[in-house]
């Protein structure tokens, strides 16, 4: 391998916790979210020629979406808390040199799996923290790796990703010689990016569709109602959530969503099952009575996201039928491009990026469903402040089937307000779509400088 002069290394790392309530409740599968924890992370690099700089990077710890659990919710936030303490340690110590994407594909490669071992042994005789939870905690280091990369080579980093500043083409990142040699992530991704993209809002299981599904509404000059959502922002596309284990509530939810949205003007809907399916026969039951009752709606409903359990290598079901039907989107089972892999084997033809799963691992995923003829999406994790400039950055490179999935703007709007002072496009949905336009200048756009927030004490600092 080929070093580069702009090769990095981690020498530093601060982990700041901020928390944030909802505005409404927004449920996950079995469990609802009222309150979140973002990681804000900030690391210190360093490049051959001692030269230095500070990326920034930002997750919300979505602990019902990682770790669906009877466990109780403080005991496994902080079980991930715990767990980002320890990336901040061992990130900076390892030693690991190249480009922000190599780093973070070597980290999740050779160290991540490791550390997610010692922390459950720690807590043996606990219900061990899944592969995906670790993920998450480990994506907002990744990220600020990715920014402070940008920074140091002076750069936007998503122009860095081609054979100028990387050392290994995708056929090492990959494993895959045949179909990556002397290929880049840049040759996967849209150049110049998209500066504006259609925006799907998210119908939650116990979002309020009528007045009198929500006689507690908050009073905070924000919309509440569906129709109103649809009036204020102009919205075309609709995410909506739902139980997987009620054929009868799902129908009934796609038809009154479908209703209200198709009279205000919504021209496209996405079905998000919640991986609670088990067979394959439920979800073709609700679409076929939806088909047979309502063709309109059914016509109107663009994809169908992750009905069945996100552990691709227990749950080997047969999905090629369904597939056929309507795009049917990895999400949660998308944890790297070789789960992609076993995803298209077994009939999944398209895949939901998140940043949330790092953006290293979203860029080669990207690339791999791309080269194997898949469709892409990237979906939200509901991302405030920071974590919504990344996560729409990156659709913006990628020709996903419809714009971006953004919905902090629902459920914490107040969160994000001193980084809608610098990007107000990012964080109002306007005429149905949302403007990246101010994100720009080196790393990942954000403007930190200008942004006027105040950071609560690190609790974590490492190095440095």
């Amino acid at each position: 391998m080929n070093s580069k002069p702009t090769d990095f290394r981690a020498v530093g790392s601060k982990l700041y916790f901020l928390p944030i309530k909802t505005r409404v409740p927004l449920k996950f599968g079995t469990e609802t979210l009222t309150e979140i924890s973002c990681a804000r992370v900030s690391v210190e690099a360093v490049d051959e020629a001692d030269r230095r700089a500070i990326g920034w990077g930002e997750t919300p710890l979505s602990v019902q979406w990682v770790w669906p659990s009877g466990v109780p919710y403080a005991n496994r936030l902080e079980r991930l808390l715990d767990f980002s303490t320890s990336i901040a340690v061992r990130l900076p110590q390892a030693g690991l040199r190249g480009h922000a994407l190599e780093i973070g594909r070597d980290f999740q490669e050779e160290l991540l799996p490791g550390l997610l071992v010692e922390h459950n042994r720690r807590h043996v005789g606990s219900e061990p923290m899944p592969w995906l939870a670790a993920l998450l905690c480990f994506s907002a280091f990744d990220l600020a790796a990715h920014d402070a990369y940008g920074r140091l080579v002076g750069r936007p980093v998503f122009d860095t990703y081609g054979t100028e500043y990387l050392s290994r083409d995708l056929a090492s990142l990959i494993e895959d010689e045949l179909c990556f040699r002397g290929k880049y992530p840049a040759d996967f991704l849209l150049r110049p990016r998209r500066e504006k993209l259609v925006a799907w809002h998210l119908v939650g299981g116990v979002d309020p569709l009528e007045p009198a599904d929500a006689p507690d509404a908050p009073d905070d000059g924000y919309p509440v109602l569906l129709h109103d959502w649809i009036a204020a922002d102009r919205l075309r596309c609709l995410k909506i959530k739902l139980r997987g284990n009620d054929a009868r509530w799902d129908l009934e939810r796609l038809v009154r969503v479908g209703e209200i949205g198709r009279t205000a003007g919504v021209k496209w809907f996405s079905a998000d099952f919640n991986c609670t399916v088990r067979d394959p026969a439920y979800v073709h039951q609700v679409l076929d009575q939806l088909a047979a009752d309502h063709p309109q709606l059914d016509g109107m409903i663009l994809y169908v996201e992750q009905p069945f359990p996100y552990e691709l290598e227990i749950d080997r079901i047969d999905v090629r039928r369904l597939a056929a039907r309507k795009p049917l989107f990895l999400d949660e089972s998308a944890h790297d491009w070789r789960h992609v892999r076993l995803g298209r084997e077994l009939g999944w033809n398209g895949v939901a990026l998140k940043t949330c799963k790092t953006l290293s691992g979203a860029l080669l995923s990207a690339c791999w469903a791309q080269t194997h003829g898949m469709s892409l999406m990237v979906q939200d994790l509901t991302n405030p402040m920071l974590a919504q400039i990344s996560h729409v950055s990156l659709a913006a490179h990628l020709p996903t089937i419809m714009g971006v999935e953004t919905n902090s703007m629902q459920f914490y709007p107040q969160a994000s307000l001193a980084e809608a002072m610098i990007h107000p496009g990012l964080f109002r949905r306007r005429d149905g779509m949302v403007d990246l336009s101010t994100a720009r200048g080196p790393g990942l756009g954000y403007r930190l400088d200008e942004i006027q927030r105040v950071l609560p004490t690190p609790y974590a600092s490492f190095g440095g």
